[in-house]
């Protein structure tokens, strides 16, 4: 009989795939899109700590014309248990102020795009997510927003969903098990501390992503991705990151 544990999975994909596992970022950065988008599914890390000083509830826009002018666009978060608080657990102080400064500051820096209608359209779900009170959600919806601009038809899990052991590397080789991957997508800060012999023993290859950093990657590892999407617009930008998903396949 199926412990209770494994009949409450969520629907897990078809075994064989790449996956790759990242806290949810807001408005993510190019490199970590081009990463999810090479993936066949993402699991969402929404069980660790918050980091405020990283990139979970914030994003540096750079200006449509002027790209080496810089702004955070950050959404102010409350944490309930101190530093200690899970990603999932932590709160937009002030969710309609947030809300209404989000979107001032997007439409500001990304309005005369030629294609800001179709960033606009994708993006209400991402304001409306402020409503959860919660950055992890809102985090999570503006990375499904721009996938779903680029037509990723990858899956996407949630860790907190599915059981795994503690241990940073043993964790990430339990989730990847967990999906039936046949590989781990990994970026190249992860590979400075990961310890392959948890992937060796799932049988997992650990696949490093090293995306270019000429063109539209220059700054990729620095601003948001909504920069490219509003410059070259989601057509030019999915058919880059499916060459860049095509050399790690």
């Amino acid at each position: 009989m199926a412990s209770p544990a494994v009949s409450s999975l969520p629907d897990l994909p078809e075994p064989g795939g790449l996956c790759a596992i990242h806290q949810p970022n807001l408005f993510p950065r190019l490199t970590m899109l081009a990463k999810l988008f090479a993936a066949d599914y993402w699991i969402v890390l929404d069980d660790v700590q918050f980091t405020r000083r990283d990139y979970q509830h914030r994003a540096r826009l750079g200006i449509l014309d002027e790209p080496d002018r810089r702004q955070w666009l950050t959404v102010p978060a409350r944490l309930p248990h101190g530093r200690s608080t899970l990603i999932r657990d932590t709160l937009i102080d002030d969710p309609d102020r947030a809300c209404r400064t989000t979107a001032g500051m997007l439409r500001q820096y990304y309005g005369a795009s030629p294609y800001w209608p179709a960033l606009e359209q994708a993006l209400a779900p991402v304001l409306d997510a402020f409503g959860t009170g919660r950055t992890a959600t809102v985090a999570e919806t503006s990375t499904r927003a721009l996938l779903g601009l680029l037509g990723w038809q990858g899956k996407i899990l949630t860790s907190s969903d599915l059981p795994s052991p503690p241990g940073r590397s043993q964790r990430l080789a339990d989730l990847s098990a967990i999906t039936g991957a046949r590989a781990y997508l990994c970026g190249i800060g992860g590979m400075t501390y990961l310890d392959p012999a948890p992937f060796v023993a799932e049988d997992i290859a650990v696949t490093p992503f090293r995306p270019p950093t000429t063109g539209i990657c220059s700054s990729g590892r620095s601003l948001s991705s909504l920069g490219a999407l509003a410059a070259l617009g989601p057509q030019e930008v999915a058919t880059i990151m499916q060459r860049l998903a095509l050399d790690d396949a």
